[in-house]
This record gives structure tokens, C-alpha cells and sequence, in this order.
């Protein structure tokens, strides 16, 4: 019986029929796509229980231009409790997340969201793990193709479920993101890009504030680019990969969101969870 998947998109454009070109080539998962804010509907627990894993691919909880919320622009707009309460039963039930490129940025100023994610990157420059730490940088993705950088990633532990197949590693040409090295501590490693990630060769976000882009900096950031996770329990498998149709159609990208599905709703993955700290 194929597995069953629930993939939560919307606040950030994508082509549509290429991304989900990568789920239909996959005859081993049903997947089941319901956008925000009617997601917030489809993942409370009477409804949710049904699905092996979520796959998170929207940017939700930012304030954006005319939504009404008089917040700066970038700033974190904090989710409904009932959509607290819905992710919390996610993980007490154990059910695994997979969390693709932009859905690492969502819901800025919920520590749950964070907590998930483990990922280092600021839409806007604030304080990160009590060090005042500069808005993160990106460069390329399906919006301007042309500043993606090639790079060459490279498994980290060949032997982890997630990356079978892809031990060898695989090309791609993506949105990377700068961000800092801190947060390695705090995950299981995956893939390493073999760039070199600094300042000069990204753009801030463009969520910063005008003052902090016209002077913007960053430390040399991480490579890593592919991460899991135990949040609470729950496996969690986390990338910055995945912006446009160029991702989607490459082989090792596809191999990789499959088999990190697969790896997420499996016992052995949530036996690894329960047993990290």
C-alpha cells in the first residue's frame, strides 16, 4: 500500500505542475496537497491521523506587505492556537515532517517552528541563540535561474536511510542559503555542498531592513544543505533545497525527497528520535 502523504504549500510562488511532476513519478507514495490556511483544518488530529508523514512546503507566519497585521515587513506573525495545538499532536503521535527550502523559514517568531526546523537562517537580522546575528543571505532559485550556483554535494554518512542511493552524492543547481554554522551542533548531517559560502557571493534577504542591506555582512556560513533531526521525539528530515523546476526534475533531489518520506514515516526513524536527547 503506498504511503501517504500530506504536502502543505502556499506564501511563496512555485510551478505547480513540476513540483508535484516529482510525487506522481513516485508510485510508492499518495500524495494528498492542501494549501494555507485550509491546512490548518486538514492537520488537526481527527483529520491528520491518516497521513505517514507531512511534507511542509509553505512560508507561512511573516508579514508581508497589506496583510493588515501593522507588523515591520519580515517579521514573525505568531500561528492561531489551534494550529499549535494541531502541530504539537503531529509530534506526540510521532508523525514524521520532511521540510523542503522556504518551509524552513516559516512562522519566524514560534520557537516550535525553530525547534523543527534547527535551521540558523533570519529573514531579518535579530538575536539567534542569545548572539545578535545579521539577516541571512541567498542567491539563485526559480525567480533568477541564472545566479544559481552548480555545486557538488557530498554524503556526510552514506550509511543513513536517507541517503541510499546517493552515497556517491549528486550535481545541482539551486537557491543556497547563507546561514550560520551554529546550528550543526544540533542535527545529524546529511549533505555538504562544496562551495564555500560566504558573504560576497549572496545577497541579503530581502525581508531585511533597507538599513541592514545597504550595510549587510555575514560570516562564512555552513555547507551543509540536508539535515534530519528529533524534534520532540519525531524525525524530522530538513533541507535548503528545492526551489524550482530545475531542482524538481534532478535525479539525486528526487531520490532524496523520496527516500527522506520514506525514512521519516518509518519506526526505525522514530526509534532514533525517541532516542536522542
Amino acid at each position: 500500500m503506498a504511503l501517504q502523504l500530506l504536502v502543505v504549500s502556499k506564501g511563496h510562488p512555485f510551478d505547480r505542475s513540476a513540483f508535484f511532476a516529482m510525487f506522481d513519478a513516485d508510485r510508492g507514495v499518495e500524495a494528498t496537497w492542501v494549501e494555507q490556511p485550509a491546512a490548518q483544518v486538514v492537520l488537526r488530529p481527527e483529520h491528520a491521523a491518516r497521513y505517514d508523514a507531512v511534507l511542509f512546503y509553505d512560508m507561512s507566519g511573516i508579514a508581508l506587505p497589506g496583510d493588515g497585521s501593522g507588523l515591520p515587513l519580515g517579521a514573525g506573525i505568531d500561528p492561531p492556537e489551534d494550529y499549535i495545538r494541531s502541530i504539537e499532536a503531529l509530534l506526540e503521535r510521532g508523525t514524521g515532517i520532511v521540510l523542503l527550502n522556504h518551509a524552513l523559514l516559516s512562522w519566524p517568531s514560534w520557537p516550535l517552528w525553530r525547534q523543527l526546523s534547527q535551521t540558523s537562517f533570519l529573514l531579518r537580522g535579530g538575536e539567534l541563540d542569545g548572539r545578535a546575528t545579521p539577516a541571512s543571505g541567498f542567491r539563485g532559485g526559480a525567480t533568477e535561474p541564472d545566479r544559481n550556483l552548480a555545486t557538488t554535494l557530498s554524503a556526510v554518512d552514506p550509511e543513513h536511510p536517507v541517503l541510499a542511493g546517493l552515497t556517491d552524492g549528486f550535481e545541482i543547481a539551486d537557491e543556497l542559503y547563507l546561514k550560520t554554522a551554529d546550528f550543526e551542533s544540533r542535527v545529524t548531517p546529511l549533505l555538504r555542498s562544496d562551495l564555500g559560502f560566504e558573504a560576497s557571493d549572496f545577497t541579503p534577504s530581502p525581508l531585511a531592513s533597507r538599513e541592514e542591506q545597504a550595510g549587510w555582512d555575514h560570516p562564512r556560513g555552513s555547507n551543509l544543505v540536508a539535515w534530519a533531526n528529533a524534534a520532540r521525539g519525531t524525525p524530522v528530515f530538513a533541507t535548503d533545497l528545492g526551489d524550482g523546476p530545475s531542482a524538481y526534475a534532478n535525479a539525486g533531489f528526487r531520490r532524496l525527497v523520496g527516500n527522506a518520506v520514506r525514512w521519516v514515516a518509518s519506526e526505525a526513524a522514530r526509534e532514533w528520535a525517541r532516542g536522542c536527547p
